[in-house]
């Protein structure tokens, strides 16, 4: 198999068919899994640029969404895929105990990633990160319904707070992220960056900054931008996927 292809974990159906339809609309072959496949269907996968695996782990406890995305995430390694997108949603709802944090730290963990970028930004809904903070047609998430979300209300509009009470790891905010062989080549202390986001342009440049990482996480805008930026580094690496995205 290919080692250039996508594997994609979604904490819930709706997104991960949101994730979906974004990287089809950017020219890859999709599939999407309703729950992690078996064996059999190794077949079935082989021909998909990208495997989308949605699971229902939002609101479950946080030990029994750790164990889902990490079945799922030992399902794509068998399929030889090496890099892998976490996909939430872009209003980042979670509680202090999860699920966001907790998933991360094991993915990360799991993928050997030291310096993991985490942006929920979809500038096309309203959704916005300036300062580390997450807006809604810019009124911080806390001062809008979602403060009241009745499974995982948002009550701080402070991503690195929210992110640093769940996670193991240190949460940094950073304008953009740093340069993309951080996370993967060189030995650094395990971090979570949350980037700010205000227009695709901020998309593009984020996903070209983390092109070869091994883990990425965010909402569904970034993740056809990352994906074009990884096929095209595997490109220059003469690994010859399929075709190059403008």
């Amino acid at each position: 198999m290919n080692d250039h292809r996508l594997g994609c974990i979604a904490d819930d159906v709706t997104g991960a068919t949101d994730l979906a339809s974004m990287l089809a609309r950017g020219g890859y072959r999709v599939v999407q899994c309703f729950g992690v496949p078996d064996s059999s269907a190794e077949d079935e996968l082989s021909h998909a640029d990208v495997i989308v695996v949605a699971l229902k782990s939002r609101s479950v406890p946080a030990d029994q969404a750790v164990a889902m995305s990490l079945s799922a995430l030992a399902f794509l390694h068998s399929q030889s895929i090496q890099h892998v997108y976490f996909k939430y949603c872009s209003t980042f709802d979670s509680t202090p105990a999860g699920n966001i944090g907790p998933v991360a730290d094991a993915l990360a963990e799991a993928c050997h990633a030291d310096d993991v970028i985490f942006c929920p930004a979809f500038p096309e809904n309203g959704r916005t990160v300036i300062n580390g903070q997450l807006l809604v047609h810019g009124v911080p998430i806390d001062q809008t319904g979602m403060r009241h979300h009745p499974l995982n209300p948002m009550t701080d509009a402070d991503l690195v707070r929210v992110l640093q009470a769940q996670s193991n790891r240190n949460v940094v905010r950073e304008d953009m992220p740093a340069d993309a062989t951080h996370g993967n080549n060189a030995p650094r202390k395990p971090v979570h960056r949350i980037v700010d986001a205000q227009d695709d342009s901020d998309l593009k440049r984020i996903a070209q900054s983390a092109a070869e990482h091994r883990l990425m996480t965010g909402g569904s805008a970034v993740a056809s931008y990352w994906g074009r930026h990884h096929w095209n580094s595997q490109i220059r690496r003469g690994r010859e996927p399929r075709e190059s995205f403008a």
